[in-house]
């Protein structure tokens, strides 16, 4: 039987022609599978543990419980303009089916379609077929559309969005907080001798984030803000914003950049063009640096940055690769882990807000992450530096969330 290039040789049969039936039939935006039996997963640990459950396959497979399965829905944009993003996290959510899931898990897939009315009918959809939980959506304005769906069901929202505001009551958040990644690397460069911050961010909501938890975060290691410049994120030149930037001097040694990307990549040599040297002042980022090819950029060698630690995802992504032809987002993985996270929970039939919010916390492909009471998720991140040839952890993410007594 013919398998998609780089399939697991294990999965044949009926569990290949499941898997086919996946690829082949997302894009209609509902689609019901049913996952082939493989390993389980360590269980969450009950409160009082402190190590996180794991959501990475060990061995040995129970049988399915009784009672039937449990139907878990992913609502991801398959069409509209986020729709390759929402083919690559559905396509990871598949391979958790196929590393972790068992008997006991039904995935009902639904096209989000990028907007709060096709996110509210695709809730909807997958409320009326028995869904227990909600994964997804990942856009602010479809969250904002599921959220009083789902809560009307008293059905729990595990989204991928970073819209702060719309955590809670039965949404958590499992976007990439920029909040905590600023807080990691402003309180590392602290506690390495940084005394003097400043900021050079956008005029946007994210880089309002980034000022104001700068502030914050100053305030807690007791160091302090000596200057913060804006720009128009819409502007293309961007050497007059920091040409403005330099002119008052460098009283600081310590800069957090809040961009990503190409912009990222036009602003950072400008500023030792203006006399802001990298030698002296320490660049900080935020988890928008986590893209290959950053080290590329001399003005950054030797930046610092918190994201998650990428070598745990490391084996997922060269999977990813061979199977589907193409390299994964960072996006990606939080598909894989929401169904890994519902795999471990369905093993116990449980997806209440309890359950969700185990303090313990889980392990995934990004690392160690709870579920907070608030809809927030709290990760353990790492402080990595930038490299001409990548990055390396120069403060290694924690494995556990237990706080540490004196």
């Amino acid at each position: 039987m013919l398998r998609p290039p780089g399939f697991p040789r294990r999965f044949t049969g009926l569990a290949l022609a499941s898997a086919l039936l996946i690829l082949g039939s997302a894009l209609a935006g509902c689609t019901s599978t049913r996952p082939p039996r493989s390993p389980p997963v360590a269980q969450p640990r009950p409160p009082a543990a402190t190590a996180p459950a794991t959501v990475l396959p060990t061995p040995a497979a129970p049988e399915a419980a009784a009672g039937g399965r449990l139907r878990v829905a992913l609502l991801v944009p398959l069409s509209g303009p986020a729709a390759s993003l929402g083919q690559a996290m559905l396509d990871a959510a598949q391979m958790a089916l196929f590393d972790i899931a068992d008997d006991r898990l039904e995935l009902l897939v639904r096209d989000s379609g990028g907007t709060a009315a096709t996110a509210g009918n695709a809730a909807r959809s997958a409320v009326a077929d028995g869904a227990k939980l909600i994964l997804g959506p990942l856009l602010a304005a479809e969250v904002e559309a599921v959220k009083p769906i789902a809560a009307s069901a008293n059905i729990g929202v595990v989204a991928f969005s970073t819209a702060m505001q719309l955590a809670g009551n039965g949404t958590w958040l499992l976007g990439f907080d920029p909040r905590q990644e600023i807080q990691r690397v402003v309180l590392y460069a602290h506690q390495h001798g940084r005394n003097r911050f400043a900021a050079l961010a956008p005029s946007s909501p994210y880089g309002d984030i980034a000022v104001a938890t700068l502030r914050d975060a100053v305030v807690i290691a007791g160091a302090s803000v000596v200057r913060i410049s804006r720009y128009d994120p819409q502007a293309i030149n961007l050497a007059p914003a920091v040409q403005a930037f330099a002119t008052a001097g460098s009283d600081f040694d310590a800069l957090l950049i809040a961009e990503g990307g190409a912009k990222l990549k036009a602003l950072a040599p400008q500023l030792p063009f203006e006399g802001i040297d990298p030698d002296q002042v320490k660049f900080l980022g935020t988890g928008l640096w986590a893209e290959p090819g950053l080290g590329t950029e001399p003005a950054l060698q030797g930046a610092w940055f918190a994201a998650p630690d990428p070598a745990p995802r490391a084996d997922f992504e060269k999977r990813f690769k061979d199977l589907y032809q193409r390299p994964p987002p960072l996006l990606a993985t939080l598909g894989y882990d929401a169904t890994a996270l519902a795999a471990v929970l369905a093993r116990n039939r449980d997806f209440s807000a309890a359950s969700l919010t185990n303090p313990s916390g889980f392990a995934g492909l990004n690392g160690i992450f709870r579920l907070l009471p608030d809809g927030i998720v709290e990760r353990g991140l790492a402080v990595l530096e930038v490299h001409r040839t990548g990055v390396t952890v120069v403060d290694p993410a924690p494995q556990t969330f237990q706080r540490p007594t004196f």
